[in-house]
């Protein structure tokens, strides 16, 4: 049973101030999101589904889904406010305008989901070793399996000189994730790297191992992310900017002993679209990446 990717994009881009998950950044206004599903169809997965926002439909067709889906077996659900949420729960959270989060548009497309399947964010390059490993990793995993598994990242590879970084540091031991910190705010401070957590701020050493929101599960880990999106909501309904995240939900079923997740690495240097003048940088580093002869110049057969 080939995997299925899994694309979450429907972020809203404030910090970048526009629609970053449809940009064109490629030699024939190709998407970031063309080379990561280029990537995944070459490296075993069969299907890859996209979580997007309704009002962008219409441009994420012309711009990218519509080429795709001639290629590959490719389909799309919608993340929207009301989604996985009762009545009695909408009243509740009547004032609140941000999005509900990752694990919230995991969930909108689990009726999509038939076979072990990876996730990615919509805004980051991956490289495609992570892919090929995955990829591998999944196509032999029993659909109930409770050992999933993630790929990690160096810090100091996924900085960005624009401005601050979200990412999960990551604790493993004997080749196993043991848990993740969300640091939200974590950025360049002179020669050093420095997150804001709880209010306070702490240096880091940039060789940290961090989530790039990269995981391969089982169709067993459906069962943790509706305990923790139940959880969720009893406590933050009301909360205007609280979200039920992924790499939380992810380690909860760690920490919980419903599973475990093996740790993967890559030496890939990130990066990807979350402020405006990360465009021109990524489409220098694909440029290079196909004068280079990793990407064709033409990514897909049929247009």
């Amino acid at each position: 049973m080939k995997p299925t990717l899994l694309v979450l994009a429907a972020g809203m881009g404030s910090r970048y101030g526009g629609v970053k998950q449809i940009d064109a950044v490629g030699l024939h206004n190709e998407c970031l999101l063309d080379f990561a599903t280029y990537d995944a169809g070459r490296c075993g997965f069969g299907k890859v589904v996209f979580v997007i926002r309704k009002d962008i439909e219409k441009d994420f067709r012309e711009r990218l889904f519509d080429r795709v889906a001639k290629n590959m077996d490719a389909e799309y659900v919608f993340q929207t406010p009301d989604a996985l949420l009762s009545v009695e729960e909408l009243q509740r959270a009547a004032a609140r305008k941000k999005p509900w989060g990752t694990i919230h548009a995991v969930l909108c497309a689990e009726k999509q989901i038939t076979a072990p399947f990876a996730v990615i964010n919509s805004d980051d390059y991956y490289g495609r070793q992570a892919f090929e490993t995955l990829g591998t990793y999944l196509s032999g995993l029993d659909p109930q399996s409770t050992e999933h598994a993630m790929v990690g990242y160096v810090l100091g590879n996924t900085m960005s000189r624009s401005g601050s970084v979200s990412r999960g540091v990551c604790e493993v031991s004997d080749g196993y994730l043991k848990s993740i910190t969300e640091n939200t705010k974590i950025s360049y401070k002179g020669d050093g790297i420095v997150s804001e957590l709880d209010g306070k701020e702490f240096s880091l050493t940039g060789k940290e191992w961090v989530s790039m929101n990269l995981f391969a599960f089982s169709l067993k880990a459906f069962e943790e992310f509706h305990l923790y999106w139940d959880s969720f909501k009893q406590t933050s309904l009301d909360k205007e900017k609280a979200e039920a995240l992924l790499p939380v939900a992810a380690s909860d079923i760690v920490r919980h002993g419903k599973g475990s997740i093996k740790f993967f690495t890559s030496a890939e240097k990130w990066f990807g679209m979350t402020y405006p003048a990360d465009r021109e940088i990524v489409k220098q580093e694909i440029a290079a990446k196909i004068k280079a002869g990793y990407y064709p110049e033409t990514l897909w057969e049929k247009a």
